[in-house]
C-alpha cells in the first residue's frame, strides 16, 4: 500500500520551531528514523520516498503556508495516485493538551486553516489525521500569537521526545494500530 504522509507547517526558518510546525518536526523525525531518500522539490513541497513497515511512504512538507497546504497535497496525492483514504496528516491541535496524540479519520477542520485548505481541495474529510495537541492559551483572540510563537525551553525537548516516539511509532498507524501508538504516547507522558 502507498501512503502520503503530510506534516503540516509553514515554511521559512522563522517559523521552524513555531507551535503550527509540529506537523513537519514529526516528518522531520520520520524522515530521520526511516532513513528516506533526499528531500526533492515538487508540488511546491519537499518531500521523500521511503519504504516503513513494507509501506511505501511519501513524506511531504507543503511549502505553500499553511492556508494553502491543499494545493500540495492534493497535487502529490494525483501524480502518486494515492486515494484520500490513504492519506495521513500530521497537524497541530489547540483543543488537545500539550503532547496528548489522537489519530482519527474524518471529522471536521476544528478552525485549523490547513485541514480546512485539504479537506476543501480534495473534497472529503475522509483522511487519517494525527493530532498533536499543543494545548489552547486560553482565548480565541490569542489563539495566533500562540500558534505562531515557538515552543517553550521547557517544552521543546518534551515535543522533540514526542516527535521522535511518533517516528518510532508510525508502523503501528500503517498497519491499522494507531490506538496502540496513542496509548504508549499517553503512558510515556503521563498524558491520559
Amino acid at each position: 500500500m502507498s501512503v502520503l504522509l503530510v506534516g503540516l507547517g509553514n515554511p521559512g526558518a522563522k517559523y521552524s520551531n513555531n507551535r503550527h510546525n509540529i506537523g513537519f518536526m514529526a516528518v522531520q523525525e520520520i524522515l530521520r528514523r526511516h532513513s528516506f531518500g533526499a528531500l526533492k522539490e515538487k508540488f511546491n513541497a519537499h518531500y521523500a520516498s521511503g519504504e516503513v513497515a513494507g509501506h511505501k511512504v511519501t513524506a511531504l512538507m507543503p511549502q505553500t503556508f499553511m492556508n494553502l497546504s491543499g494545493q500540495s497535497v492534493v497535487a502529490a496525492a494525483q501524480f502518486f495516485k494515492i486515494d484520500p483514504a490513504h492519506i495521513i496528516v500530521l497537524h497541530d491541535e489547540l483543543d488537545l493538551l500539550p503532547l496528548k496524540v489522537r489519530i482519527k479519520t474524518g471529522g471536521g477542520d476544528g478552525g485549523h486553516n490547513g485541514l480546512k485548505s485539504i479537506t476543501q481541495l480534495l473534497g472529503t474529510p475522509n483522511y487519517q489525521r494525527i493530532r498533536i495537541g499543543i494545548g489552547h492559551p486560553g482565548h480565541k483572540d490569542r489563539v495566533s500569537g500562540y500558534v505562531l510563537n515557538d515552543f517553550s525551553k521547557d517544552e521543546a525537548p518534551l515535543f522533540a521526545e514526542l516527535c521522535v516516539r511518533l517516528a518510532d511509532g508510525l508502523p503501528l498507524v500503517l498497519d491499522g494500530k494507531g490506538e496502540r501508538l496513542v496509548s504508549d504516547l499517553a503512558q510515556a507522558f503521563q498524558t491520559a
